[in-house]
């Protein structure tokens, strides 16, 4: 298989596919470690500038009293994790956010509200953050749930970039984290956004028990989509106290920069997203991430309602990397 990883690097054709097999993803994952984080950095090194990150911050615009059942989440109706719940946010109040993260360096903002999927009478708030967010330059994301097709050709005409939908997890794996919706619930949202010609923001969650198999088929799931997600965040769980995850052990830093490189070798022109979980991560392993092909990652002290790194640790990791922010 090494010599086969080495060969593919230098075709070019052959880098942007979409017809991965279970065990070819299988034995990308099964390569030495070293093997895979040169494909990956080639890949990453080709389509992308390996020195510059593009910087993102999320608000949550609405939190708590979600109906869902995600065993991850702590703004779930379903558990008791002492979240404080709070209404849908004022517009103003989510535009102040959004130039005080424009002023921090951040040039995507991305917004997040707790439901199953946006009622027609929200939208019209929702609308006019994301004209806000377009008018300071920023480019825009959402994440409100299930969309239905008039509704995302809605967000569509109000100027909407990105819709953020992670499917989490393998379609094998999915029922154990949630019940209250299925896999292809996900998979018709991201068609609705994807038809209305919005880009699709779609990743997973990892350490929430799977194997690597199930990592695996997650990406696979999305890099055979006849498009790439524009954009694909990858986090790592947060054990939230009062969620049925929140004893569950950290996944392994090697086994979590290989879900990155393996992203990056099977979506290389995709934004791959180092989002939650840096708060528990070493420099190291975040440095790792970002040569394994990450050139996003979320900044600002909360992401949505969990902890994030530090502003100022986060500029002196970069400066020490001699990585910069995208413009």
């Amino acid at each position: 298989m090494r010599q086969d990883v080495l060969e593919t690097i230098d075709n070019t054709k052959e880098d942007i596919r979409h017809d991965w097999s279970k065990g070819e993803v299988k034995a990308l994952f099964n390569l030495p470690f070293n093997d895979l984080l040169f494909w990956a950095h080639s890949i990453h090194r080709k389509y992308h500038n390996p020195n510059e990150i593009q910087i993102s911050t999320l608000c949550s615009i609405k939190t708590g009293s979600c109906p869902e059942n995600c065993s991850y989440c702590p703004q779930s109706a379903h558990y008791d994790t002492g979240l404080e719940k709070e209404s849908l946010m004022d517009v103003q109040a989510v535009l102040e956010d959004a130039k005080k993260a424009k002023e921090a360096g951040s040039t995507r903002f991305c917004m997040g509200a707790a439901w199953r999927g946006p009622s027609d009478r929200d939208l019209p708030a929702v609308i006019e953050m994301i004209k806000g967010v377009k008018a300071l330059g920023m480019e825009s994301c959402v994440t409100l749930g299930l969309l239905k097709q008039h509704q995302a050709v809605e967000l569509k005409e109000a100027g909407l970039d990105y819709y953020n939908h992670n499917i989490d997890t393998s379609e094998e794996f999915y029922d154990k984290i949630i019940t209250t919706r299925n896999f292809k619930d996900r998979l018709d949202t991201l068609d609705n956004v994807r038809n209305a010609g919005i880009n699709v923001c779609c990743g997973g969650i990892l350490g929430m028990g799977e194997g690597q198999e199930d990592r695996g088929e997650m990406l696979r799931t999305l890099a055979n989509m006849d498009q790439h997600p524009e954009s694909v965040p990858i986090n790592q769980l947060i054990a939230i106290s009062g969620t049925p995850l929140e004893g569950q052990k950290t996944i392994d830093g090697i086994d979590f920069v290989r879900t990155i490189a393996a992203a990056r070798v099977m979506m290389p022109k995709s934004y791959v997203r180092l989002s939650a979980g840096r708060e528990e991560m070493t420099a190291e392993t975040q440095a790792m991430c970002f040569f394994a092909g990450a050139n996003s990652m979320f900044y600002g002290e909360k992401l949505l309602t969990a902890e994030n790194p530090d502003p100022k640790e986060d500029k002196a990791l970069l400066a020490k990397l001699g990585i910069t922010a995208e413009q």
